[in-house]
């Protein structure tokens, strides 16, 4: 990984999580320490349990770390209280959720149109809109949640996510459960992202079609780098 500089978008710093259990304490992560240029692509890799959730979860400000610090164009997430992370999330990081995190109530335009809103954006119905159709989900605005299938929810939450046009767009199995026809779409978008917009993408994956495309991989073994 590239050395500690103004130019890095995302950087842990001896990153560590654990949690309190019956039979003592049990660790996730244990001194993570990369950095990750801006505008750059990473996969982490490794298998289930192996602590890529969480250290995505740590990444985007979600969850606080046991041990250490990270930063994200250089500003430190343990010196924001709740708010200030919002915020941050908000102005540069879009996550793509394994298990979509769509809200129920609001269809699928709705939820596109919610990030955009929050940042202020102009005509953010017209923008949902545009990214639902660039996922192929034109025909799919005023459903559900409930009324999409598995992989229409996924696209969504992605559609969701390239809609702020993030500075660093952080996702969880973006692929998982896409057919490969459409996963290959999601890919395209993901780097087309990175490309035009010199957003830095840290994906965790299993697919090694998607892997491919990084510039770097992180591999994670019980919780520690390698």
């Amino acid at each position: 990984m590239e050395a500690p500089s103004s130019e890095n978008s995302v950087q842990a710093l001896g990153l560590g999580m654990q949690v309190r259990t019956g039979e003592g304490p049990l660790v996730i992560l244990d001194d993570i320490n990369f950095c990750i240029a801006a505008g750059s692509s990473v996969a982490l890799l490794g298998a289930s349990g192996s602590g890529k959730t969480t250290l995505l979860g740590l990444l985007a400000g979600l969850d606080r770390p046991s041990a250490g610090r990270v930063l994200v164009h250089g500003r430190d997430l343990e010196a924001l209280d709740e708010d200030g992370r919002a915020q941050l999330r908000a102005e540069n990081i879009g996550f793509v959720f394994q298990n979509f995190q769509l809200l129920h109530g609001l269809t699928a335009q709705e939820n596109v149109m919610l990030p955009l809103e929050l940042a202020g954006v102009e005509h953010p119905r017209a923008q949902a809109a545009e990214f639902l159709a660039r996922v192929g989900l034109e025909r799919r605005l005023g459903h559900y949640p409930n009324q999409l299938s598995g992989g229409e929810q996924q696209r969504c939450a992605i559609a969701r996510a390239f809609a702020a046009r993030p500075t660093v767009l952080i996702a969880d199995e973006p692929t998982g459960n896409l057919d490969a026809q459409t996963g290959a779409r999601i890919i395209e978008l993901l780097f087309e992202l990175n490309r035009a917009q010199g957003a830095t993408l840290i994906m965790a994956t299993h697919d090694e079609a998607l892997a491919g495309h990084c510039r770097e991989r992180l591999l994670l073994q019980a919780g520690r780098l390698v």
